[in-house]
């Protein structure tokens, strides 16, 4: 059994991500956005299905059209956006109720990619606020192939400060036994 040595460096990590929406110009390599998303192929998922993709887009009629589909200026200050795409079709469903797991595997690796950012640097931002049907549009995705989440990446900008966390108490949050 692995001693809580390391626990406090996981803890500290967890605290210092967060949603960074200010990105100085510095371009990101392509070794730490492989780094990056090397950490969500690492992910878990239901019946290791990995029903996911991760487009990067640098520049371009792409970068205009991700962009554009969420409209927040300050989106435009982040060198790089990752966009998680899902393919229901690749993922498991729970036959009791039907549930496709796709948006959950997809958040876990997704989380995944934001903490691996954290620790090399970067910041990163988790966009779900946007046009999803507009955004599969313009990148001509397949029918079964969503957007579910944009990821700006890049370095946060000098004069960023790590918000403070609001979360409800540990005791508001857990229930043990029965609900």
């Amino acid at each position: 059994m692995k001693s809580l040595n390391s626990y406090p460096q996981f803890l500290e990590l967890a605290r210092n991500r967060y949603s960074c929406r200010k990105f100085d110009s510095r371009p990101v390599s392509r070794g730490l956005i492989l780094a990056v998303i090397e950490a969500a192929q690492l992910a878990p998922s239901a019946k290791n299905q990995q029903p996911w993709t991760f487009l990067v887009i640098e520049g371009g009629d792409a970068r205009r059209e991700v962009a554009a589909s969420y409209g927040r200026d300050w989106i435009n200050t982040a060198p790089v956006y990752i966009v998680a795409l899902g393919d229901k079709s690749q993922a498991w469903v729970r036959p009791v109720d039907g549930k496709n797991h796709m948006d959950v595997d997809l958040s876990i690796a997704i989380e995944h990619m934001c903490l691996a950012a954290t620790s090399l640097g970067l910041g990163t931002c988790w966009v779900c606020n946007f046009d999803a049907p507009a955004l599969k549009s313009a990148l001509g995705l397949p029918e079964t192939v969503e957007p579910v989440a944009i990821i700006p990446l890049g370095y946060p900008a000098e004069d960023t400060q790590i918000p403070l966390k609001k979360r409800k108490p540990v005791d508001e949050i857990v229930k043990w036994g029965k609900f």
